[in-house]
């Protein structure tokens, strides 16, 4: 998988990260900063996935708040990484927030079957889309999608859309799956192209 700026105890698995979920979702509230523990702080793939899956999960992603909280998120560190910077940072109101464990044991039991058939179907190919200056690129197209995700509180299931686009990015740059990047960059024009109509 990705990144040798992932941190060390970082999961090589979907599969493997939601064991690390379940394991956190013992405490009664797990913060935004117990999960990026678990992610990887320096990894950008392990970021933009964590911030996927919190969107996508029905019982967190559906919250009133979160799309708009996981937005920010991915505004500040796809634009760190634009900037060239090798440590993002997060200002401490957002890595305090925190999700009930409970509802984060829902969320994992209801990724676990989707991770297995993730997992093995992830390979390295076609580099040149998640390397360079495409991994730029991967960046300015999560920043509007973050930037969208405010309005998409307000557009039946766009959140979901934008839950699969930053899951996908995520991890192409993990798996170096160049494939995947193309499939999430087609995701995200169907996805504004139906949110315009609907509007």
């Amino acid at each position: 998988m990705e990144d040798s700026k992932k941190g060390s105890d970082a999961p090589d698995s979907l599969d493997g990260l939601l064991d690390n979920f379940s394991d956190a979702a013992e405490k009664n509230e797990v913060s935004l900063d117990d999960l990026m523990d678990m992610v990887g702080r320096r990894s950008f793939g392990s970021l933009l996935l964590l911030a996927g899956l919190l969107t996508l999960a029905p019982v967190i992603g559906d919250v009133p708040g979160v799309p708009t909280v996981i937005g920010v998120f991915v505004f500040l560190i796809a634009g760190q990484l634009l900037f060239g910077m090798e440590h993002f940072w997060l200002p401490r109101w957002l890595l305090n927030r925190t999700v009930k464990g409970s509802h984060l044991e829902k969320a994992v039991q209801w990724m676990r079957s989707p991770a297995r058939f993730v997992d093995k179907m992830l390979k390295a190919r076609y580099s040149a889309f998640v390397n360079g200056t495409a991994k730029h690129v991967i960046a300015a197209v999560c920043i509007a999608v973050a930037m969208s995700m405010p309005v998409m509180e307000f557009v039946p299931f766009s959140a979901n859309a934008a839950g699969v686009v930053l899951t996908a990015f995520g991890l192409a740059l993990i798996a170096r799956d160049g494939l995947v990047a193309l499939v999430a960059f087609v995701i995200t024009g169907l996805s504004y192209f139906l949110i315009a109509l609907s509007m």
